[in-house]
């Protein structure tokens, strides 16, 4: 059974189970309050014949006595002791009562009875009769009238019992479909993902803040991000795919030619094993940027701590010019510590030294000046610069300035950006062509020390 059978049937179900215990309770409520009055009045009766046939001392109680009491729609019997009627006396209509059982009760009794299918009020009080014997006086009144009121009463309750069951109904298939459209919708959008591979959100109208409605938003949020990532990954894949493909070519055809006169030419030999290595260590270094960059999905462990920054600086430079052979000019700056993740900041600070060295043939040139509680440090060389337009797309993946270059991969200011986000730091880049390039750091000044992932 569907989601909106089954809440429509268990709603309407419940309602008419609960509209029926009502009813019936009102029902039964109500004749038991008009049958106990009804009762209690007949009561009262049989209290004041009895009461005023003993005033009358002076007249012998008798059936002629009697007569002036009874009522319309009822009998009254006086039983002896040894359970015989000496007096029978009906009203109008009412002589089947005389046909009825009955028996002498020795204390005074009051109940409903049902004569011929009809209720009846029966009141038996002690009386004292003739010869100062003591009989039973017995009253005994039709409740007809009541039980037709009452009748009345239950075509009532169930004509308005079916009358409410009809907007139940209707109530409960309506609040079944706002239950189930949003789901249902869920469902066949997510068919619609899976049968066409695109991506599709749900259509869902109203501004209510209930769980459907949060559903519903929810999985449009999951939609959007999951398109997101699935282009950025198609995108990154065509990318890692286009720069890989260059390389292996280099490698296959010097591998090829090494293959067929390698061992013949030494000079050949010679510059094949070069391009081959030049090109695996591009392939290897592309790699590694790749790895890391990916693992921007996974998030970064950073620990952020308290380091002095003109040893920091003297040392990575240092590396730098024993790897590169390369030369880098910085001025010396007072001991400042600064708050930053050191391994992470290293490699932000050889990204963009690696980026002024292949740029450029002059010196690179590293200064540090304090803004406000930050401090920059300005990475700066004299190479080829670049427009404006390169310079709003060099933090793109993939994109080199110099397309003509084979040495890098164009990933290098990708991954210092997520660096820079990581560790806390803005890092910005001001150029101009032909005269060179400035990076620039900004790290916050020292704090204490923690370990976070972001």
């Amino acid at each position: 059974m569907k989601l909106g059978n089954r809440i429509q049937f268990y709603t309407t179900g419940l309602f008419i189970f609960l509209l029926l215990l009502i009813s019936s309770a009102v029902y039964f409520s109500f004749s038991k309050i008009v049958y106990d009055s009804d009762l209690q009045e007949t009561q009262q009766e049989a209290e004041r014949i009895v009461t005023e046939i003993n005033e009358r001392s002076e007249d012998a109680p008798s059936a002629e006595l009697l007569r002036a009491y009874v009522p319309g729609n009822g009998m009254i019997r006086v039983v002896l002791q040894d359970g015989t009627a000496d007096v029978n006396l009906t009203g109008g209509g009412q002589q089947y009562l005389t046909d009825q059982t009955y028996h002498y009760e020795e204390r005074e009794k009051a109940d409903v009875r049902s004569y011929q299918g009809v209720p009846h009020a029966f009141v038996s009080i002690p009386i004292i009769w003739t010869n100062g014997n003591i009989a039973a006086l017995q009253l005994t009144q039709s409740l007809e009238t009541t039980e037709d009121n009452l009748s009345i009463l239950q075509i009532v309750l169930v004509i308005v019992t079916i009358l409410a069951i009809v907007p139940l109904f209707l109530s409960a298939h309506f609040l079944s479909k706002l239950i189930a459209n949003p789901i249902r919708s869920l469902i066949v959008t997510m068919q619609e993902i899976r049968g066409s591979g695109q991506f599709k959100q749900i259509t869902y109208e109203g501004n209510s803040k209930d769980e459907l409605s949060q559903m519903a938003d929810t999985f449009n949020k999951m939609i959007v991000q999951l398109e997101d990532n699935y282009q950025k990954q198609e995108q990154f894949v065509s990318n890692a795919s286009h720069e890989l493909k260059t390389p292996l070519t280099v490698i296959e055809s010097y591998a090829s030619l090494l293959k067929r006169r390698g061992t013949q030419d030494e000079d050949l030999f010679q510059e094949s094993v070069e391009a081959i290595h030049s090109e695996a260590k591009r392939m290897r270094e592309l790699t590694q940027q790749l790895l890391l960059l990916a693992k921007q999905e996974e998030k970064w462990n950073v620990y952020l701590e308290s380091i002095a920054l003109s040893p920091f600086l003297n040392t990575t430079v240092a590396s730098f010019e024993h790897a590169y052979h390369r030369q880098v000019d910085w001025e010396g700056i007072k001991e400042i510590q600064v708050q930053t993740d050191e391994q992470k900041l290293k490699q932000l600070l050889y990204i963009f030294m690696y980026n002024a060295r292949k740029y450029s043939e002059g010196p690179i040139i590293i200064k540090v000046d304090e803004t406000e509680d930050k401090e920059r440090i300005h990475i700066t060389d004299k190479g080829m610069g670049m427009t404006e337009e390169e310079l709003d797309k060099v933090f793109d993946r993939f994109y080199q300035v110099d397309q003509s270059r084979t040495e890098g991969s164009g990933l290098g200011l990708s991954l210092a950006k997520e660096l820079a986000q990581a560790i806390g730091a803005e890092i910005t880049l001001s150029s101009q062509k032909g005269k060179g390039t400035t990076a620039s750091i900004l790290l916050p000044l020292s704090g204490n020390s923690h370990f976070w992932k972001v």
